[in-house]
């Protein structure tokens, strides 16, 4: 009997591309699965995509799947893969979570997120993508990554324009969005949650996720940050 190949929709998280997931998928079994890498909206090929929301994004990646698909999220990839999820179960035979996050359920938290991340938009459009580039890499979740890994990163973040990257950030900021904490026992699907373990802050969150998340199992990749698709492809990818 053929073996029946299963789609792999990967999102990207902030600032990438769908480029960002081609390390991971020379490693993915293609016997297994079919990678199929997006751009959200704001981003990439999608730059200019307009309006930008949770909403519409989840809309889109509704459209662009097949009938029934693997949803792979990292960072923002994976707070939206959580929304599709809850949005359209019967359409996902598993779920994988990488690096992220259900949301900050704190209300004043949530604001000072936001603030913080309508900022740094202003300043992305006032900016070379350059110049973006090289302070987002510098910052806590991307600094110890190695210099050739943060080239393949800037490679990435330089396919995106200012405007696009500051448009998405005001729209899908976790200041922006909803948490969802309290529905994430809703969830149904067979559920892998990633983390690296020198990526404290998303370890506690991956282990808060794994314990909410019924059918879920917690994977901890060693000696790994946050950047696990393109500082980590094969042994994501031996996950699956």
């Amino acid at each position: 009997m053929a073996l029946i190949m299963d789609t792999a929709l990967l999102l990207h998280g902030f600032a990438g591309t769908a480029g960002s997931w081609d390390a991971f998928s020379k490693q993915l079994d293609h016997e297994r699965y079919r990678p199929l890498a997006v751009d959200l909206r704001g981003h990439g090929q999608n730059g200019a995509a307009r309006p930008i929301s949770f909403e519409l994004c989840v809309a889109d990646l509704l459209a662009e799947a097949p009938p029934r698909f693997t949803l792979v999220g990292y960072s923002l990839g994976g707070r939206l893969a959580l929304q599709v999820a809850l949005a359209a179960p019967e359409r996902l035979e598993r779920l994988v979570l990488v690096s992220t996050s259900a949301g900050i359920e704190d209300a004043a938290e949530r604001q000072a997120r936001l603030d913080r991340d309508v900022a740094l938009a202003g300043r992305i459009e006032v900016e070379s993508i350059a110049q973006f580039a090289q302070s987002w890499l510098s910052g806590p979740l991307f600094r110890d990554d190695s210099a050739k890994i943060n080239r393949a990163a800037r490679k990435e973040i330089e396919k995106n324009s200012p405007d696009g990257l500051a448009c998405a950030l005001r729209s899908l900021s976790v200041g922006r969005m909803e948490p969802l904490w309290g529905r994430l026992a809703e969830i149904a699907i067979p559920t892998t949650v990633v983390a690296g373990e020198l990526d404290q802050r998303y370890l506690s969150l991956a282990q808060r996720l794994s314990a909410e998340i019924v059918d879920s199992e917690l994977a901890i990749i060693e000696r790994a940050g946050h950047a696990l698709p393109r500082s980590d492809p094969e042994r994501l990818a031996a996950l699956f």
